[in-house]
């Protein structure tokens, strides 16, 4: 077996944790919904009534959707972009006169100046034409330069790049490396300052967009030196400048269209200019820019849901075994019923987290993770479910049931399509962290010192009598609350009564917290090696806030007399099903293998059970487990593909 050949940079695990602790958004200034929840509080007031668009964002939305779906219809082939690993020029030159790059740009710049919520119902809609037009869509705005620009660009970057990237230029994000995943105090790619400029070297991996851009964002460590603070810090980038290579065009098991690739930089000059925002604040730009940007896959997750929904109610109706159609067997009719909730829960996040983001009045840090974790998961379980209700044709490729006469459905592709969404923009598992580390800093922030090692005694003390107040006050607070009360929540007790769900989820958001407080407890600074149970307890929060979204949509589309009944029918079969699994979570808190799954991966590194393994062939290639990121000149060719070129 080859070695790796990558040098790799070596960092304590507290060194790692201090980086990414540094990057956080600290301070809460704005209420939360979700941060809520976590900490037992039911805030039912914080989206309920359903928060509602202005006309005028209204207005705008709906004639882009129009325009964009007639575009979609005619001119976006998701059979050909699949078959050629391509997006066609003539659809990129297309989008572009759509305005489709500048969807989120402010209208003084070239762009549409769409909402949250019309941006994410436009990339659904564009994502259920092909999956890769919508990753190209939302990677250029969702985590590309104008997003990063918005927030925290000076008013000379956005006169520079915000026209470009309205109209005509794509832009991608870079920040992973080789040897550098969620870790990012290993980051690797330098930016060395030189007169006027800095100087950058270093190889990127998982440029999604990186193959065809014109602009990139590039996230390079800054040494620190007289003058320079130093630090992890983001920049535009020219993707023309001298010394900017694509070295390969990435391919995958799904979205084969997508333009992601490998970059290397070397001795590459970028003016100061271009730094966005100061030395050492990269990584606060790019969680600050996820916020809202996380929002763009569990919309196109959703929009996914719809289209399993659509193929599973034609199929299951016109296919019969055993003298009635399938549907109505009930194997197959749960599936179907999964998948119709679910896709109406998965909406109901969507939505109100994007009109929370619009209205701008709450902290949607917490909801936007919640979002993209548990879109991206559900959205896989249902389109699995899609797979199997289909059967043998599920599992068969749209092109060969063209060939032999039936309709050319792409189940398997969603399936391939969907799977990448449970790693992008932070897998599962690191979302699982991030969201835990925001829902306990209420904890950590008073008692954070108490299971600190490297304290002092004085602060300890300090931290133990500002605990005491703070739990005293809290603490109480969890015994009893509105979910007690048979008439809580009345205003939903309709035909069909979801005010039983609402107190579900208000007595479940005290257990939660209760088991938070008994597990912080219980094992103090062991707690964040504690991953299973944290993961636990966000899936929990997932599920309360998908529940409550649910019911609160449901309430909306009835007082608007949109479909009230049949989503109150909806959200009901959703929170029944949800109730379930947050049921099968609260007791794998406590009982569950994690300690014993400990010892057995410590036997698997050691060599224990490498006889286990005996018996089969291993076709993998040859090479290192981590290409080679050694800075330097390219040796390979340039694959930049700009559109239209």
């Amino acid at each position: 077996m080859s070695a790796p050949t990558t040098q790799r940079t070596n960092v304590s695990e507290r060194e790692a944790r201090q980086v990414a602790e540094a990057a956080r958004e600290q301070d809460w200034h704005k209420p939360s919904f979700a941060k809520e929840l976590f900490l037992g509080r039911f805030r039912l007031d914080l989206i309920h009534p359903h928060p509602l668009p202005d006309d005028e964002s209204v207005r705008r939305g709906e004639e882009f959707l129009a325009k964009l779906r007639a575009f979609c219809e005619s001119s976006v082939d998701s059979a050909r972009i699949e078959r050629e690993a391509r997006i066609p020029d003539e659809v990129i030159t297309g989008l572009k006169e759509l305005g489709a790059l500048g969807m989120k740009i402010d209208p003084k710049y070239g762009g549409l100046g769409l909402s949250q919520l019309y941006y994410n119902k436009a990339l659904a809609l564009a994502g259920s034409a092909s999956p890769a037009v919508g990753a190209l869509l939302s990677a250029h705005q969702s985590i590309g330069v104008p997003q990063p620009l918005k927030i925290f660009g000076t008013q000379e970057q956005k006169d520079a790049f915000l026209p470009r990237c309205a109209r005509t230029d794509i832009s991608a994000f870079l920040l992973t490396e080789p040897d550098v995943g969620s870790d990012p105090a290993r980051l690797a790619t330098t930016a060395v300052p030189d007169g006027d400029d800095y100087v950058l070297d270093g190889v990127k991996l998982w440029t999604t967009n990186g193959v065809v851009a014109d602009l990139l964002v590039v996230m390079a460590r800054v040494p620190k030196s007289e003058g320079h603070k130093g630090g992890i810090t983001a920049f535009v980038v020219e993707a023309t400048a001298e010394g900017v290579t694509v070295e390969n065009r990435n391919a995958f098991m799904g979205l084969r269209g997508i333009e992601n690739g490998v970059t290397r930089f070397h001795q590459v000059r970028v003016p100061a200019a271009n730094r966005i925002g100061p030395e050492g604040a990269g990584l606060k730009i790019a969680l600050t820019t996820l916020n809202t940007g996380r929002l763009s896959l569990p919309a196109m997750c959703a929009g996914a849901g719809k289209w399993c929904l659509k193929i599973a109610r034609e199929w299951a109706a016109e296919r019969e075994q055993w003298g009635k159609p399938v549907a109505l067997h009930e194997a197959v009719g749960s599936k179907i019923s999964f998948i119709a909730a679910t896709t109406f829960a998965l909406e109901a996040v969507l939505d109100l987290s994007s009109q929370m983001a619009d209205e701008d009045r709450n902290d949607i840090r917490i909801e936007a993770a919640l979002a993209k974790l548990y879109g991206s998961e559900m959205a896989w379980l249902m389109a699995d479910e899609l797979v199997q209700i289909r059967g043998g044709r599920g599992y068969e490729t749209a092109e060969s049931l063209r060939a032999r006469g039936e309709r050319a459905v792409p189940a398997e592709q969603m399936l391939r399509d969907l799977r990448i969404n449970r790693i992008f923009e932070g897998s599962t598992e690191i979302m699982h962290l991030l969201i835990a580390r925001e829902a306990v800093d209420a904890h950590l922030s008073v008692a954070g010192d108490l299971i600190d090692p490297e304290k002092t005694l004085s602060d300890k003390a300090k931290a133990g009598a500002n605990a005491g107040v703070f739990y005293a006050k809290w603490l109480p607070k969890l015994v009893a609350g509105p979910g007690q009360l048979p008439s809580s929540y009345g205003e939903f007790k309709r035909e069909v009564d979801l005010s039983g769900h609402l107190r579900y989820v208000e007595r479940h958001a005290r257990k939660l917290a209760r088991s938070t407080f008994y597990a912080m407890s219980r094992w103090q600074g062991r707690m964040e090696t504690k991953q299973g149970f944290l993961g636990r307890i966000v899936d929990i929060g997932a599920e309360l806030f998908a529940m409550s979204a649910a019911c609160v949509r449901a309430e909306r589309l009835r007082v608007d007399g949109e479909h009230g009944r049949e989503a109150y029918q909806l959200a009901d079969a959703f929170c029944r099903q949800s109730r379930i699994r947050v049921e099968e979570l609260f007791g794998r808190l406590w009982a569950n293998t994690d300690d014993l799954d400990r010892k057995v991966v410590k036997g698997v590194l050691g060599g224990a059970y490498t006889w286990l393994e005996e018996g089969v062939i291993d076709p993998s290639g040859d090479g290192p487990w981590i290409a080679d990121a050694t800075p330097g000149p390219s040796a390979r060719p340039n694959e930049r593909r700009p559109f239209g070129a």
